[in-house]
């Protein structure tokens, strides 16, 4: 169901669900979300109403992630980490923000490029992901969800917000993605006990064009799109999005960079 509100468009939890269902999302899914919430129009009930959709669209055995990440082009080695997983908010939108506070929430405890996570699966999405070496590399739940046939689902936001290209450039060890120094970051955990991690973080400044891949996905039937009151929804097969931008960037390592 949809309709106007002074020449607003209004979007009900079933028309999202509906949506989700027709792009291809399915009961048993996994799904990392990407999100705008101000691009659906009006969502009756708000932002619970848009995760309240995405849990009942891969229910009862499916698992929701989302960023939440917290990392800043200010920190290095002089200026570490220090995170909280109860504690530090996430930049990545009112939506994951929301999602985490949520008792069935999990959230990872990695420094900058925390997940959290609702489902099925959810300890194993998040579990681990402090000790990889990289934010996104090896191991990480970005790469343990193209390991598990997941999605990447964008709403309202197009492929620059997309954190996988981070894991095929990791793991493409392109030069430019991550600080050449370790760093020791500080992390809190549930139980507020602090830990020291040695790890390596995101590096900022190259501007890339992420974009530029979606003509390319859509032509492997990697990318499909739909929409969902006034938002563009995206919805990727992470496993084979992930194997063909390692091959474009194996033979380019600049082919994502804004030129």
């Amino acid at each position: 169901m949809q309709f106007k509100m002074e020449n607003k468009i209004v979007v009900t939890k079933q028309q999202i669900v509906t949506g989700l269902k027709m792009l291809g999302l399915k009961a048993g899914d996994t799904a990392l979300v990407h999100s705008s919430l101000s691009r659906f129009g009006i969502v009756t009930g708000g932002v619970d109403t848009v995760i309240d959709a995405l849990l009942e669209a891969v229910a009862p055995d499916g698992t929701i992630i989302v960023p939440t990440l917290t990392g800043s082009e200010k920190l290095c080695p002089a200026n570490p980490p220090v995170f909280d997983v109860i504690n530090s908010p996430c930049w990545t939108g009112k939506i994951p923000e929301t999602f985490r506070k949520r008792s069935t929430a999990a959230r990872s405890l990695h420094p900058t490029h925390s997940v959290s996570a609702i489902g099925a699966k959810a300890k194993y999405f998040t579990e681990g992901h402090e000790n990889c070496v990289t934010p996104c590399g090896l191991n990480s739940p970005y790469h343990k969800l193209a390991l598990s046939d997941g999605y990447v689902l964008m709403l309202g936001v197009d492929l620059e917000c997309c954190t996988l290209f981070h894991t095929a450039e990791e793991l493409a060890d392109v030069d430019y993605v991550n600080q050449k120094d370790f760093v020791t970051a500080t992390v809190k955990d549930y139980q507020g006990r602090e830990t020291k991690l040695k790890l390596k973080i995101h590096k900022y400044g190259d501007e890339r064009n992420f974009q530029k891949m979606e003509s390319i996905l859509m032509e492997k039937c990697i990318l499909k799109k739909g929409k969902i009151g006034n938002a563009e929804i995206r919805l990727i097969k992470a496993g084979p999005f992930l194997d063909l931008t390692i091959q474009i960037l194996k033979q380019d390592s600049k082919f994502l960079l804004l030129h």
